[in-house]
């Protein structure tokens, strides 16, 4: 499905200018399956409603939006499993890469093994893989925490990033760079933009000046496309420059204090 496409979906939902009252399927692209709280299973369909305790699963190379009353909107990448519970303000995410907008005034929780967040009014990126997780935030902030472990929680702010094991202690957030996670993440760019996305751009800007004061740093340290797997860059090289990846998650370019 091409962006066009993608974006004339989007503008046959909200030119009437509804509300949703359910979760409902905006936006699909190849095979998506969901499995009602019956346990049975289906193909989904653009505007599907979604009724609590239904399951989302993309198919290799498959995605889905879903936007949930309030306006918040899930983007699911391939291979991802998605629950939704109490109305969408309850996300678990057995596997994948989702990335989740929240407005102001919505609050919502993320659900993964071993690990959770807390969210309202800002955007993020939760990343799930047996033993390994990756938490982003791009504008707002994110509350991360280990729901078996108490105090074992922190908050995320824009252009932070936390990653590990979900049974081990969270770690303190290290910086990226948010526009290259905006040139290169495919559940922005192959959809049309987010309400947030000047949010977004902001929080961009505000790392640009940081940078000219020497407030961050960029380093030569990169994760490219999923996983936690941190790889150090030649400077002299054109890493740095790399196409996006076809994965949906960018390539993360990471800065640091001075």
């Amino acid at each position: 499905m091409s962006f066009s496409s993608l974006f004339l979906i989007w503008l046959a939902n909200v030119a009437s200018g509804e509300q949703p009252k359910e979760a409902h399927i905006t936006a699909l692209v190849r095979d998506v399956t969901l499995v009602s709280p019956q346990a049975e299973t289906r193909l989904a369909a653009l505007n599907d409603t979604l009724p609590d305790k239904t399951t989302v699963r993309t198919d290799a190379d498959s995605r889905a939006e879903i936007t949930f009353p309030g306006q918040a909107v899930a983007r699911l990448w391939s291979d991802t499993v998605l629950s939704v519970k109490n109305g969408g303000r309850d996300l678990e995410l057995g596997k994948g890469v989702i990335l989740l907008e929240v407005p102001p005034g919505i609050k919502g929780k993320i659900h993964a093994p071993g690990i959770a967040a807390a969210v309202s009014g800002t955007t993020v990126m939760f990343e799930s893989h047996p033993n390994v997780f990756k938490f982003l935030v791009l504008e707002g902030t994110g509350r991360l925490y280990r729901p078996r472990s108490l105090g074992d929680s922190l908050l995320v702010k824009p252009g932070q990033m936390v990653f590990g094991r979900p049974n081990a202690a969270l770690s303190d957030p290290v910086d990226f760079d948010i526009a290259r996670f905006l040139r290169t993440c495919r559940l922005i760019y192959d959809f049309p933009p987010l309400h947030s996305e000047i949010l977004m751009v902001a929080e961009s800007d505000k790392q640009d000046r940081q940078k000219s004061k020497k407030m961050l740093i960029d380093t030569n340290l990169f994760i490219f496309g999923g996983g936690t797997l941190v790889s150090v860059v030649d400077p002299g090289t054109d890493a740095a420059t790399t196409a996006p990846q076809q994965n949906a998650s960018p390539n993360l370019g990471h800065t640091k204090g001075p």
